[in-house]
C-alpha cells in the first residue's frame, strides 16, 4: 500500500482509512512544516525557562489547575496523567479502528500548535509502522476534555507501559519492546496532555463510519432494485422526471443509482398495480437524505481531522499561549448522532422489504418464506423465516440507538467540565448501528437473491432481465451461498457476506 506522508496539508478521510487498513506512515521533510512543530516546543521550552505558568505544564490538570507544580518535578507531570486516567472500560477497540485513532492524534498534533517534539511525531510513526496498537477500551470518554481516558492508553504504549497488540497477539509492552529493540519515549511536559487531550478516538471513528454509511446506502440501492424486481414491480417510480420535480442531489441520485440497477428490467405484467408499497416506491426518498447530508459530514469531519484540538495550544509565530476549548468533540457528536439516525433508517427501509418478500400475502406469489423446497418435504421447510425474525430484531436495536448522545452532557471533575460533547459516545452508538445495519444488509442481499432465482426457475422473469450489476452480484453471491431449498443455518452465509463486503468485493 501507498506511504502516507504528514506534511502542512493535513490528512483526508482516505488516509485515515488506508493507514487504518495497513499503509504505513512518514513525517514531511517539508521544510516549513518541521520549522512549525520546532518552533512550537522552542517557544514553550523558552516560557519554561522564563517561569511561566503554563496550565498542565506547571499546574496540575483540569479543576487542580491551581496547583503548582515545582520545576524538578515537571517531567514527572505528563507520566502521571496517562496513569491515573488508565480506568477504561467496556470492549477493546479493534485493530482497524485503533490504527485510525493513532492516525488521527498524529494529524493533530502535526499541526504545530501542540508544542510537541518532532521525536514524539517520530515515535507515533515508528509505532505505527512497525504493527503496535495500544490496548484501548472503548468505555470512559465524555468527549471534552476530548478523549482523555481512551487516549492515555496510546500515550502508556508510548513510554514503555501498559499492553498492546502486534501482528494481532497481546504483549506486555516493556517486554515486547525489549523483544524488537524499540526504545520507548520519554514525554516531555506538556506531551502527554498534548496526546490525551483531544478528539482522536471519535474522529478517528466517524473516518471509519463515513466510508460505511456511504457504501451502505450505494449498497441498499443495489438491493432496492433487486427487490423491485423480485416483487414484479413498477421502474417508473425511479423515473429521472420524477425526480427533476423535486430535485434534491442525493434523492436524484438513489433512484439513478437503482434505475441503473434495473437495465432491462420488465415486470411482464399488464394488469400490474400502479402503485407500490412505500418501502419500494419511496426508497430514493430515503436513501437520498443520507447521500445529501454525506458531504456535510466530511466537511466536518476533515476540520476536525485536521485542527488542533488539544489545550493549551501554542501559536509561537504570535508568541501566544492559549486555553480554550478545542477538545470539544461537538462538531464529531452531532455528526454521528446525524449519521446513525439515517443508517438505521436505511436499515428500516429494507427490514420491511424484507417483510413484503417472505409474505405471500405481499410478494406476488412468491413462496410463503422464499423456501425453495418442493415436493412432500416442502411442509417441513421455512426459508427465510427465522432470518426476518433477526432482522427484525436488528432494526429495532439500531432504530432504539438513535437517541442522540449528544444531548446527555453530565457535569464532571469537580464541575470544571461542566458541559461536555459525548462524541466518542455518539461515534461508538454510531457504529454498532451500522454494524446492525450491514446485517440487515446481509440478509436482506441473501432473500433477494434467492427470491430471483425463485422468479427464474418458475419463469416469471428472464434471466436477460436483470442488469450486469445485478448478474455479477448475484453470481458473486452464489459463490458462496447455494440456492436455500432444503433449510439449512444462514449464519456463515452471512458472515461471508459481511466479510465480502468490508473488502469491497461487492462494489462496481
Amino acid at each position: 500500500m501507498n506511504q502516507i506522508a504528514l506534511g502542512s496539508e493535513g490528512f483526508k478521510i482516505e488516509d485515515i482509512l488506508q493507514i487504518a487498513d495497513g499503509a504505513k506512515v512518514s513525517l514531511s521533510e517539508d521544510e516549513v512544516f518541521r520549522k512549525k512543530l520546532t518552533a512550537s516546543r522552542d517557544f514553550l521550552d523558552h516560557k519554561l525557562d522564563q517561569g511561566d505558568r503554563v496550565y498542565g505544564v506547571t499546574t496540575g490538570f483540569g479543576d487542580s489547575c491551581t496547583v503548582n507544580i515545582e520545576k524538578d518535578l515537571l517531567k514527572q507531570l505528563p507520566i502521571h496523567i496517562t496513569r491515573y486516567h488508565s480506568c477504561g472500560m467496556g470492549d477493546i477497540f479493534n485493530k482497524k479502528e485503533t490504527r485510525a485513532i493513532q492516525a488521527v492524534r498524529l494529524a493533530s498534533l502535526g499541526k504545530g500548535f501542540s508544542a510537541v517534539s518532532i521525536e514524539l511525531l517520530d515515535s507515533i510513526t515508528r509505532q505505527i509502522n512497525a504493527d503496535i496498537q495500544p490496548r484501548i477500551p472503548k468505555e470512559g470518554s465524555v468527549g471534552a476534555s476530548g478523549d482523555l481516558t481512551p487516549l492515555a492508553y496510546m500515550a502508556s504504549t508510548l513510554i514503555g507501559e501498559g499492553k498492546c497488540f502486534h501482528q494481532g497477539e497481546l504483549h506486555e509492552t516493556k517486554e515486547l519492546y525489549e523483544k524488537l529493540d524499540l526504545p520507548s519515549y520519554e514525554l516531555k511536559p506538556k506531551e502527554g496532555l498534548a496526546l490525551m487531550n483531544g478528539t482522536a478516538v471519535m474522529t478517528a471513528l466517524a473516518c471509519l463510519a463515513y466510508e460505511r454509511a456511504e457504501r451502505l446506502a450505494d449498497f441498499s440501492c443495489k438491493i432496492t432494485a433487486m427487490n423491485l424486481m423480485a416483487m414484479r414491480g413498477n421502474a417508473f417510480h425511479f423515473d429521472e422526471d420524477l425526480f427533476v420535480a423535486k430535485p434534491h442531489p442525493g434523492q436524484m441520485l438513489a433512484a439513478k443509482n437503482i434505475r441503473d440497477e434495473l437495465q432491462n428490467y420488465d415486470c411482464g405484467q399488464k394488469d400490474k398495480r400502479l402503485q407500490d408499497r412505500y418501502s419500494l416506491r419511496c426508497a430514493p426518498h430515503v436513501i437520498g437524505v443520507l447521500y445529501d447530508m454525506l458531504p456535510s459530514f466530511r466537511s466536518m469531519i476533515e476540520v476536525e481531522l485536521n485542527s488542533a484540538n488539544d489545550n493549551p495550544l501554542v501559536i509561537a509565530d504570535k508568541e501566544k499561549i492559549l486555553h480554550g476549548g478545542n477538545f470539544y468533540g461537538g462538531h464529531i457528536a452531532f455528526v454521528m448522532d446525524s449519521m446513525k439516525n439515517l443508517v438505521a433508517n436505511i436499515a428500516d427501509l429494507l427490514d420491511r422489504q424484507l417483510a413484503l418478500l417472505v409474505d405471500p400475502k405481499f410478494n406476488d406469489s412468491l413462496p410463503a418464506n422464499l423456501s425453495g423446497s418442493e415436493g412432500r418435504n416442502k411442509v417441513l421447510n421455512h426459508g427465510f423465516k427465522a432470518v426476518q425474525i433477526s432482522v427484525s430484531a436488528w432494526t429495532a436495536e439500531a432504530l432504539k440507538l438513535t437517541m442522540p448522545a449528544s444531548v446527555f452532557s453530565r457535569s464532571t471533575e469537580c464541575h470544571n467540565q461542566d458541559k461536555v460533547s459525548m462524541g466518542t459516545i455518539a461515534a461508538r452508538d454510531c457504529i454498532r448501528v451500522l454494524e446492525l445495519s450491514e446485517q440487515v444488509l446481509a440478509a436482506n442481499a441473501l432473500a433477494s437473491v434467492q427470491a430471483l432465482d425463485l422468479r427464474h426457475k418458475a419463469g416469471q422473469l428472464n434471466p436477460e432481465h436483470c442488469s450486469e450489476l445485478i448478474k455479477n452480484l448475484m453470481t458473486e453471491i452464489r459463490s458462496f451461498s447455494d440456492f436455500l431449498e432444503e433449510d439449512r443455518g444462514l449464519e456463515e452465509d452471512m458472515r461471508t457476506f459481511l466479510a465480502k463486503l468490508d473488502q469491497g468485493v461487492f462494489r462496481v
